[in-house]
């Protein structure tokens, strides 16, 4: 079974976290969490539902969803290994303390641990527009390793819904997990 953990941070766009959690799970793969405080605020007024509320509607083990200040916690060992780890959405303010090798919360530091043991790290910042210092950490993480994977959905499927761009995001993040999917219609697909 595929192990992936799976951060949300202050970023608007709490929905393509949670959805990215629940294609996984329906993909049988191992799913570990952590959100961030803003996130914890964002998921709730994007959503109507907290955070807790999610676990369970989402099937979470609750072992394995992790307060994101504990560093102590298994996401911030190398030695605890996932198949990837994944901010969606990312906030400039954490990919910049990433870029920068700060570890300010258990997100940050499970983001550099990905990197520094060569696993995957896909980043899906969602803020608009993009400063130069955020282009710049973008590239610098790019450059490190990480997928920058923008939530920025296409129209060529014809999207009739919001929860179509959304699973858009979320297939690219499947894609680049190498994880068949049809959670949208591919260019030039029947």
């Amino acid at each position: 079974m595929k192990r992936y953990l799976v951060c949300i941070t202050g970023a608007s766009g709490a929905m393509y976290g949670l959805r990215t959690m629940r294609v996984l799970r329906e993909n049988n793969c191992e799913i570990h969490a952590i959100v961030s405080r803003w996130g914890m605020t964002v998921i709730e007024e994007e959503t109507g539902k907290s955070f807790p509320e999610w676990v369970v509607s989402l099937g979470l083990n609750p072992h394995h969803v992790y307060d994101s200040e504990d560093l102590a916690a298994a996401p911030s060992s190398g030695s605890f290994p996932f198949d990837g780890t994944i901010i969606v959405p990312c906030s400039m303010n954490s990919a910049g303390c990433i870029a920068s090798g700060i570890s300010g919360n258990l997100i940050h530091r499970a983001a550099l641990v990905a990197l520094k043991e060569s696993r995957p790290l896909l980043l899906v910042p969602r803020e608009t527009p993009l400063s130069l210092i955020d282009l710049k950490n973008l590239s610098v993480l790019a450059e490190a390793g990480a997928a920058i994977i923008p939530a920025s959905p296409a129209f060529y499927h014809k999207p009739t819904s919001v929860d179509e761009l959304i699973d858009f995001i979320a297939g690219k993040i499947l894609d680049r997990l190498g994880i068949n999917h049809t959670l949208f219609k591919r260019w030039m697909e029947p």
